[in-house]
């Protein structure tokens, strides 16, 4: 079976040795960068499956890390950082992260999330669906291909919002509630996260509207959850 391989990025060698020889136990392949700028520069040749990423580094900070990244991959990213505030987490999770762990945090801590990401990033999701395509109005989802196309054009999300977005369209016109969503998608150590949900929801409406296309058939229920509406004459095809 193949090693999933994370990428680490600190500016602290202590920290960077940590983390690798702990994962290394764990039966995982570590590579490590002391900047963000090294990391994206050979990115392409690491066929990475995660990367843990400090925010507070000189030069290029974790942000631009991320935002940088991206805008060619959608590689799973856990923020590492002694920056705890709201506003911070918020934006990290706008940017495209798909976790973030505050520091000091303990080795169970961020192995327990390490596992809970790289799960959801697995296909056994979309293995359930082989021959399903799903279809609302103009919006069609290929769960073999993991496709999602509005009027012929590709929308582009990340692991964790492509499997939120399908969840959803897979159960349309139900309420899913907040529970059931951040268990689903990222696993039950989360269904009390509603921030992660909300942050989620939110990149993938702008994303949509990004295509010309009103986001409102995700409808919110205060409180409650989301749900998929039918868009004219909604199909599901398997």
């Amino acid at each position: 079976m193949k090693k999933h391989k994370v990428i680490i990025i600190d500016d602290e060698p202590k920290i960077l040795r940590f983390i690798a020889a702990n994962l290394k136990s764990l039966g995982y392949e570590s590579v490590t960068f002391l900047s963000g700028s090294e990391a994206l520069e050979k990115f392409d040749l690491l066929d990475a499956d995660l990367i843990l990423l400090d925010l507070m580094m000189p030069g290029m900070d974790g942000f631009e890390v991320l935002k940088r990244l991206r805008t060619f991959s959608n590689v799973p990213v856990i923020i590492l950082t002694a920056r705890g505030n709201s506003n911070d987490k918020v934006q990290g999770l706008n940017l495209g992260a798909d976790d973030y762990l505050t520091k000091p945090f303990s080795l169970d801590e961020l192995f327990a999330r390490v596992k809970a990401v790289l799960r959801r990033s697995d296909n056994r999701f979309a293995n359930n669906f082989l021959t399903s395509e799903i279809k609302n109005g103009v919006v069609t989802v290929n769960l073999a291909q993991r496709r999602i196309r509005i009027q012929n054009k590709e929308l582009k999300l990340t692991e964790t919002e492509y499997k939120l977005f399908s969840l959803l369209m897979l159960n349309m016109g139900k309420v899913m509630t907040h529970e059931q969503l951040l268990t689903d998608v990222w696993g039950s150590e989360y269904r009390d996260d509603v921030e992660y949900l909300r942050v989620a929801i939110a990149r993938i409406r702008q994303k949509i509207k990004g295509m010309e296309m009103d986001g409102s058939f995700i409808v919110t229920y205060p409180g409650v959850g989301y749900m998929i509406s039918p868009v004219g004459e909604a199909e599901h095809h398997l």
